[in-house]
């Protein structure tokens, strides 16, 4: 698994992580305190129903509780999926985040690739709807798109979602960096109309709790939510992961004001490197994707500083990196390193 996600913090000399999308706010204080004061809490088992997590994050989302479950990371919750599900062939869009294709190479028999263009903008055209065929059992789509931070047209989005339907493929709608963007965006508010629609959330991202690993799944098709719980372990959330998520959906806040920051700190950073001779691409995440012909990951982490080297990525390559929007302190000293570049 190495070199396959950012935040390899362990192997390497680092100042300054930009290769983890997350808050640049980092942990909410009263998150923090709740951690903090669940310390006591370690000789219980944690409540195996996690009722009060389901009150406060339904209430957050304006969902019934019931179609929520929960899981350790969205990542426990994409194995889930597929073992639940036991599709026969995935579809899978190029780039995209590893752990679809991690999680489908467990249980499904075939995984199929469908490229993003640099020419359409890391988007899907309308070919992307022609293969959307009844042979297809599940599609992974990120929404907005790691590490494009592309964010899906939600008419377009929805005629995906009809043409599943109609074939009887699943949709599994990863939205863990939708709140940067902006819940007007998010499909949650839709779920009951499409029973072939399943969305993955995550705390990590817009709450920087990575390390306590909180994720949730909701969709409006009981029978398929029971197939998924069923590949799910009893006591797969911690004390400390559902103590935090009580709190961290009291957080509105907090997550408004991230969105305006994080749009004014984007255009900031992505100004400057065009500047620097960059190719910067079009997104809308909390993380640019770029194209730079000098190796750019080695030479800032002789400075301290871990980017994304995107690599590795299905349909990128040498080249290309993502670097996550962090504090203008935090951004400006990148920007100084890339000038010295």
């Amino acid at each position: 698994m190495k070199g396959i996600h950012g935040g390899d913090i362990y192997h390497n000399h680092v100042d300054i992580d930009f290769s983890i999308n997350v808050n640049p706010f980092g942990m909410p204080k009263a998150v923090e305190s709740a951690l903090h004061e669940t310390v006591t809490a370690c000789s219980n088992y944690p409540d195996i129903a996690e009722k009060d997590l389901k009150r406060a994050v339904g209430g957050m989302l304006k969902i019934s509780e019931r179609s929520l479950l929960f899981g350790n990371g969205a990542s426990e919750l994409f194995m889930a999926v597929v073992h639940g599900l036991q599709p026969r062939k995935v579809l899978i869009p190029v780039p995209s985040f590893y752990g679809y294709e991690y999680a489908a190479a467990a249980a499904s028999k075939s995984i199929v690739f469908y490229p993003f263009r640099k020419e359409d903008g890391y988007l899907p055209g309308e070919d992307f709807l022609e293969i959307l065929t009844e042979d297809t059992d599940v599609l992974f789509l990120g929404n907005p798109n790691n590490p494009t931070g592309r964010l899906l047209d939600k008419t377009y989005l929805k005629k995906i979602l009809q043409i599943c339907r109609q074939n009887k493929i699943i949709v599994v709608l990863d939205e863990c960096f939708m709140e940067f963007c902006g819940e007007e965006f998010s499909m949650v508010s839709e779920i009951s109309e499409y029973e072939n629609l399943l969305i993955v959330r995550a705390f990590t991202k817009i709450f920087a709790i990575p390390g306590v690993r909180l994720g949730y799944l909701t969709g409006s098709n009981a029978f398929l939510l029971d197939k998924i719980r069923r590949h799910l372990p009893e006591w797969n959330l911690s004390v400390f992961a559902q103590a935090a998520g009580i709190v961290c959906a009291e957080q509105s806040d907090f997550v408004r004001e991230t969105v305006h920051y994080i749009k004014g700190e984007r255009q900031f950073l992505s100004d400057r490197m065009k500047r620097e001779g960059l190719r910067v691409f079009p997104g809308e995440a909390n993380f640019i994707l770029v194209y730079s012909e000098k190796p750019l990951y080695e030479n800032l982490l002789e400075q301290g500083i871990l980017i994304r080297d995107c690599g590795n990525f299905r349909g990128l390559s040498k080249g290309f990196y993502r670097i996550a929007v962090k504090s203008r302190e935090e951004n400006e000293i990148l920007l100084r390193a890339v000038e010295k570049i």
